[in-house]
């Protein structure tokens, strides 16, 4: 059979390996980070996390990796950084940083210059053959960003990398799950109640996705009804008691979400993994391989089954499955909500924030690199939470990177101008920044096709189909550009609004869940075969969460049977049917998941 290998980030780790005296250290590798974060987002693009200083505008504590100097000499030393405002502006950017070299600071400033990841120079040092300190030194707290450090005896930047190391056989497996966010852990959890063997892979250290104390989401829709009220006592078991939007972490509850994961026996978790390859056989994917966001190292997942939660249908995409990007013109399917011709634009994503009262006059820095905040157009609030959305007309895939920067970018120049510019600031005068994410929160990007792709007509009309599973229950809920945000920034909108449709209940079709021409992919989450219009209702994550628990359920149908997804419609409907009926939670609990269930739901179309 023909066999075909298809790896993220291929330009840059097929480069030459350079000259052995050449010392490289990957900054996400340093084993001392002080203040600095790992940033894996843009793996998809660059090959490689980065370091990132993340103070809010504050500088952030040094990090620090030790290195072996194979021999005495002269050494140039250089980084791979980025001006992260300068698509923005022509100004020395925010992010600046200095490398230093056995408790010695090099002179140059790097991160402030140029408009794209490039190498830059820090400076030159005479090394002793054994052991030496590298560090990163930020200087300001707004997004300084690393993503390797060399020490050359060259003259020039260096011009290749290290090729990566080849992946590690991870164990054997029934089905693996690539993203742990809620539709995630649902999948991985009700598969392996079941009797699966499963692994579940995150490229995070916390799950939970959008609902971790990273992105600050709260859950959103129903559980317990629908023609399978048992789906969603999973959430029970781990969902965040308390609701809200950009709150303390502990609202989220991610201990709760680790300690609900480690409990199941069948389950092998793998957190601060992102899948970078797919490896197909035919039709069929044969493994997935993850590499390790701060070790670099590879591990191979090798199994019969795949479920796609990445969000972004990351490994659909790597594994040629069809998919959809945009909106769809309201000739395909014939959609009221639909536009009249099809266009790139999707729901954007979130930058969430909030500031705190100190007590006390507390300083920011002037933050103005291109973005000209008035008393006229600033925003005069503390928090920001799910309106501060960005990218709706940019890639989400590609341009992810400029997004999310964008998202910081308003946040800081519109909290420096009510700070240091706004004439009645009283208001803010005592408050500082307390948190600001840096991990964005993203509704829309690929949404993987399936035997059946769901629109709003189905929804609308309550056309339930045979293979009714989980029920969604949020309003069509799509977001648009804010106009009152529009008219001071036209093209360049950071805030939205949310235009709703209310629908009952609707039994999502089990053909959603797998792909049409991927033979052994399921997908749960945001991901799923539906249309932009459709997606406006079953993206919230108690939806999903439900969807998971269902692919996780067929998933063990498809073990026992040793069968494809597709035949657990063909012939063991009425399987999955008893299996949903029964649910993959436990049974009894009571419900706490009561609070962003959404509006009332009415009765179904042309029912009395």
């Amino acid at each position: 059979m023909c066999m075909r290998m298809t790896l993220v980030g291929t330009m840059m780790m097929s480069l030459s390996v350079t000259a052995s005296a050449d010392i490289w250290v990957e900054a996400e590798q340093f084993t001392r980070r002080g203040g600095w974060v790992v940033d894996q987002q843009f793996m998809d693009l660059m090959g490689s996390p980065y370091l990132l200083a993340h103070g809010m505008g504050r500088p952030v504590a040094d990090a620090a990796a030790t290195v072996t100097v194979p021999s005495d000499g002269t050494y140039q030393v250089w980084a791979r950084t980025y001006n992260w405002t300068s698509p923005w502006s022509s100004e020395r950017g925010p992010g600046r940083f200095q490398v230093g070299v056995n408790g010695t600071r090099l002179p140059a400033e790097l991160g402030c210059t140029g408009s794209a990841w490039e190498w830059q120079r820090a400076g030159e040092v005479e090394l002793r053959a054994g052991q030496a300190e590298i560090t990163l030194h930020d200087l300001t707290g707004f997004d300084g960003r690393c993503d390797v450090v060399c020490l050359t005896r060259g003259a020039s930047a260096p011009t290749g990398r290290p090729a990566a190391p080849a992946p590690v056989p991870a164990g054997e497996f029934d089905l693996v799950v690539c993203g742990g966010g809620i539709a995630g852990m649902c999948a991985a959890v009700a598969a392996a109640r079941q009797g699966s063997r499963v692994a579940l892979i995150n490229d995070r250290p916390v799950w939970g996705g959008n609902n971790s104390s990273e992105i600050r989401v709260h859950l959103g829709g129903r559980i317990s009804i629908g023609p399978y009220p048992e789906l969603g006592n999973l959430q029970k078991e781990f969902g965040p008691v308390r609701g809200g939007n950009a709150q303390p972490a502990d609202y989220y509850e991610d201990e709760r979400k680790q300690q609900f994961l480690a409990a199941e026996p069948n389950l092998t978790l793998f957190p601060n993994f992102r899948v970078v390859g797919v490896r197909m056989d035919g039709r069929r994917i044969a493994s997935v391989t993850a590499r390790h966001i701060e070790s670099g190292q590879a591990v191979e997942f090798a199994a019969p089954l795949f479920a796609d939660c990445t969000g972004d249908g990351t490994v659909g995409a790597l594994a040629g499955a069809d998919f959809h990007q945009g909106r769809e013109a309201r000739s395909e399917f014939n959609e009221p909500g639909a536009p009249e011709v099809a266009d790139r634009q999707t729901m954007g994503a979130s930058v969430q924030w909030y500031s705190r009262d100190t007590g006390a006059p507390s300083d920011f820095p002037e933050f103005n690199y291109g973005m000209d905040f008035t008393d006229a157009s600033c925003e005069r609030v503390t928090m920001g939470e799910w309106t501060w959305e960005t990218g709706m007309n940019v890639d989400q895939i590609r341009d992810f990177e400029r997004i999310r920067d964008y998202g910081l970018l308003v946040v800081y120049a519109n909290w420096s101008h009510l700070k240091n510019r706004l004439a009645d600031n009283g208001k803010f005068r005592n408050r500082e920044l307390a948190w600001v994410a840096y991990v964005s929160g993203k509704r829309e990007s690929r949404r993987l096709l399936g035997d059946v792709i769901l629109t709003e007509n189905e929804l609308a009309g309550y056309k339930v189909l045979e293979d009714g599973t989980a029920a969604t229950t949020w309003t069509i809920d799509l977001h648009y550009p804010d106009p009152a945000n529009t008219k001071h920034f036209p093209g360049r909108e950071f805030k939205s609004i949310a235009r709703h449709k209310p629908i009952y209940p609707y039994p999502v079709p089990y053909r959603c869940l797998y792909s049409r021409n991927t033979d052994n992919l399921f997908m749960a989450g945001r991901n799923i075969s539906v249309t932009h219009v459709a997606l406006g209702t079953v993206r919230v994550m108690r939806t999903t969460g439900m969807l998971g628990e269902v692919v996780g359920l067929a998933a063990d149908i498809c073990r026992r049977h040793r069968v494809q997804p597709r035949a657990v419609y063909q012939s063991h409907l009425d399987e999955l049917k008893e299996l949903m009926r029964q649910g993959a939670g436990r049974q009894g609990l009571p419900n706490n998941q009561r609070y962003n269930e959404g509006g009332t739901l009415g009765n179904p179309p042309n029912v009395n």
